[in-house]
């Protein structure tokens, strides 16, 4: 038997908690009940509901019919319908709706059905029952009661207050992290699988995956981590909170965290060139003549830029203003290196950089990584020309010299 004490307890915790109406639940609960009904006692093409009454534990079960109009149905024998059902069993599924429910009767052409005497009534045998009633009304007759459903019911029950509390939790939790995609949270490091990491969020867990992570970080089961939420993924077995240490969203999030010029749009990080562990580079511009965007991302005595970097694991970041003369920015990019002169090109976006000899190493970086990265930001395909060889970088990781040797 169904618990009602229980039962109603349970209703309460998920209306005040999950916010599901109690009434739904009655309603599912109902629905659910009639299925099994019918699965058990009923017969083709029935209608069958349930109202489960919450006070007594008591549920009644009935049977739906739709009033039909004679010349509206084709009458067929019960031999002819056990003998069309294989060759009409491919039409199954197909629902008629008539006074607005759905039904499982086989449909024909235009608005004639089989006549199903589970499923329907004639118009004129339903006025012997009910006067002034029409055509596509229902009639409802009362079904009896199974000594031995009260197992099936109690079980039912059950299964349907814990698919409707995954379902409440689910829609919760997606709209709890949905508001925050895009933003930086914080967890607990569950488990390690295969270089992924799970991160225990609370109420959902949210996974870091390997190429996500800042190369040479370790992480240890119960360490508390922050990262940015770059996606929420719902699908069939639940939602899937996927997060990053290494995106480029990731920095400019922590320096909204850092600098109030950042958070409130007055500086506005224009582009970032990421290299996740290692180094970055970061264009910024400002909308207020008196606030210097450089400074604001690097703070007093270089203590918000500090804070950044040690997040992330040491990451050495270059702050540079952003300009819409092309051959500054590039210049700007390059930097620490001094150049000498800028040739553009417009149509291939490739600029040819001048430097000095004694500037043409730190113009590379190491490994080519200043370079790369500059090309990165400014999206332009960089020469850097000196008395040397000329190195040639873009936007993608490869770094070459002029005569095709790898330059890292």
């Amino acid at each position: 038997m169904v618990d009602l004490k229980v039962l109603n307890a349970v209703l309460e915790q998920l209306e005040q908690e999950r916010g599901v109406p109690k009434d739904k639940m009655l309603e599912a609960i109902g629905m659910s009940l009639a299925t099994a009904y019918k699965k058990e006692y009923g017969k083709r093409g029935q209608i069958i509901r349930a109202k489960f009454d919450l006070n007594t534990g008591k549920t009644e079960f009935e049977q739906v019919k739709v009033v039909v109009e004679k010349d509206k149905v084709i009458m067929r024998e019960e031999g002819e319908m056990a003998e069309n059902k294989k060759t009409d069993s491919r039409k199954e599924g197909f629902g008629h709706k008539m006074g607005g429910k759905d039904t499982d009767i086989d449909e024909m052409e235009g608005e004639l059905v089989y006549f199903n005497p589970e499923h329907h009534i004639l118009l004129e045998d339903a006025k012997k029952i009910k006067r002034g009633i029409e055509a596509g009304e229902e009639l409802v007759f009362p079904l009896e009661a199974k000594e031995d459903f009260s197992r099936i019911a109690a079980q039912t029950a059950k299964q349907v207050i814990i698919q409707k509390l995954r379902e409440a939790e689910k829609v919760s939790v997606l709209g709890e992290y949905g508001k925050k995609e895009g933003e930086i949270v914080t967890g607990s490091v569950q488990r390690m699988e295969r270089g992924n990491i799970f991160i225990d969020m609370g109420r959902a867990t949210a996974i870091l995956p390997f190429e996500e992570q800042i190369p040479g970080e370790k992480y240890k089961q119960g360490e508390r981590v922050r990262a940015y939420l770059y996606k929420v993924e719902e699908t069939p077995k639940g939602i899937f909170l996927k997060l990053s240490r290494s995106h480029p969203k990731f920095l400019e999030e922590l320096f909204k965290q850092e600098a109030p010029e950042v958070l409130n749009g007055v500086v506005v990080m224009k582009a970032i060139a990421r290299e996740a562990g290692s180094r970055s580079k970061v264009a910024v511009q400002s909308s207020d003549d008196h606030i210097d965007p450089v400074g604001s991302l690097v703070g007093q005595r270089g203590v918000r830029v500090a804070t950044v970097m040690s997040e992330l694991g040491g990451e050495k970041i270059d702050i540079i203003e952003w300009s819409a003369d092309q051959k500054r920015f590039i210049e700007d990019a390059l930097s620490p290196a001094k150049v000498l002169d800028i040739k553009t090109d417009e149509m291939e976006k490739k600029a040819t950089v001048e430097v000095s000899p004694d500037q043409q190493s730190l113009a590379i970086g190491k490994g080519g990584q200043n370079v790369r990265l500059a090309a990165k930001l400014t999206g332009w395909k960089i020469d850097i020309h000196s008395t040397a060889a000329p190195v040639v970088a873009d936007e993608g990781d490869d770094l070459e010299t002029a005569d095709g040797s790898d330059g890292k």
